[in-house]
């Protein structure tokens, strides 16, 4: 069976990791601090903290900027469940909306229509690594700072809706040039296994919020929120004299470890690689495509996004969910694993049993309906790729006739 997104793991990944466990460093050490420096200078943004996971990271951040109930965050309904979740676990509102119809972005339009008073925060999602409409996403909050009420200290400094971008797809991606990380006010990326930079599991927080905020010392605060509130670590303890520490505030433990970053420093190191065969990979995938009347490929770049190509996107036109099943069935008898990314949230039942109906999101369901995602990830082929196209035709013919 051809694997639908294994990690790139390879005898230099290995070594790195080897040296680590010789270090002594397992945990959180000299190498976490390392890859957050370099992903700083990597997506050009003011600072960075790594965290063990996209989720953590996202709800540190949000309970930071003061997100409880009574407060909405507004997200796409097109996205994985973690996006609901870390504004759920705060006790705020989930307000979800529909798509685009030519991307799998959240609409502006539909943000329009969401935003009132109680808006704090808006989470846009870059699915399958394009990046969203930013500028169109900072206009509405300028638009809406009329409504904007703040009820803390770095709200009323803001004075407006945050942006929070879940780029857990986007790492690499650029919007009107600027590499993503340091286009929202927070962005939060995902290392997880299947990602285009992989650190096992883990994540990072990267701030690019406006001169008013002291992009230093919020580093340091988040450093203690993510190490139960502890106000040194383990590598400050170290020093001679230095073991005694207080607890700030009642925080989270969620620190990345230097086994995490040991495996994202090669990452880092060779991602430019990575993503040259990643795009190589979905333009042959593009160019088969193209002449079939029934494949609709996937935008990878405009005049204004470049895309990381974290996921291959076909929507089949004209036919059903059940038909898009049955298709994906026949392309898993030939060997091939393929994936559908993503449900909408709506379709889910811990969502449904909230009061959300996916009729309200007609967009994204037909997206949805239509959609396979194909393998790619650095270690594929050109031939392997060719088997890819050759089984989605020959399932597509045997279902569709």
């Amino acid at each position: 069976m051809l694997p639908f997104s294994p990690p790139r793991i390879d005898q230099k990944t290995i070594d790195e990791v080897i040296d680590t466990l010789k270090s002594g460093w397992i945990s959180t050490g000299p190498k976490t601090k390392l890859f957050e420096k370099k992903v700083t200078e990597y997506v050009g943004c003011k600072t960075t903290v790594a965290v063990s996971a996209w989720t953590t990271g996202m709800e540190v951040a949000l309970r930071w900027w003061g997100i409880g109930p009574g407060d909405e965050v507004i997200i796409p309904v097109y996205t994985y469940c973690a996006s609901a979740n870390v504004v759920l676990h705060t006790g705020a509102k989930v307000v979800m909306v529909d798509i685009n119809p030519d991307d799998f972005n959240i609409s502006i339009e539909s943000i329009r229509k969401a935003i009132t008073p109680n808006t704090k925060a808006i989470m846009p999602v870059d699915i399958a690594g394009l990046p969203c409409d930013f500028d169109a996403i900072k206009q509405l909050v300028e638009e809406a700072k009329p409504l904007f009420t703040p009820s803390n200290e770095e709200q009323r400094k803001l004075g407006r809706i945050l942006i929070a971008s879940d780029a857990a797809h986007s790492f690499g991606a650029t919007y009107k040039g600027i590499q993503m990380g340091a286009v929202a006010d927070i962005t939060c990326f995902s290392f997880h296994a299947v990602k285009n930079l992989t650190t096992a599991e883990g994540g990072a927080i990267c701030f690019n919020l406006p001169d008013a905020f002291d992009h230093d010392e919020l580093y340091k605060l988040f450093c203690i929120k993510i190490l139960h509130g502890q106000s040194k670590d383990a590598l400050a303890k170290m020093q001679k004299g230095a073991w005694r520490y207080d607890v700030i505030e009642p925080g989270y433990k969620c620190n990345m470890t230097d086994l995490q970053a040991a495996i994202g420093l090669v990452e880092l190191s060779r991602y430019d690689e990575t993503l040259t065969r990643r795009r190589e990979i979905f333009e042959q995938y593009a160019t088969s495509f193209a002449g079939l009347d029934w494949a609709e490929n996937p935008v990878r770049e405009d005049a204004e996004r470049v895309s990381c190509c974290h996921l291959y996107q076909l929507n089949i036109k004209g036919i059903t969910e059940a038909q898009r099943d049955a298709i994906m069935h026949e392309i898993f008898e030939q060997d091939i694993s393929v994936n559908v990314h993503f449900q909408p949230l709506a379709l889910l039942t811990a969502y449904k049993n909230l009061g959300y109906n996916i009729s309200d999101y007609p967009v994204a369901y037909d997206k949805y309906s239509r959609e396979i995602s194909l393998p790619i990830y650095y270690n594929l082929t050109n031939e392997q790729v060719d088997s890819v196209i050759h089984a989605v035709k020959v399932a597509y013919l045997k279902v569709m006739g």
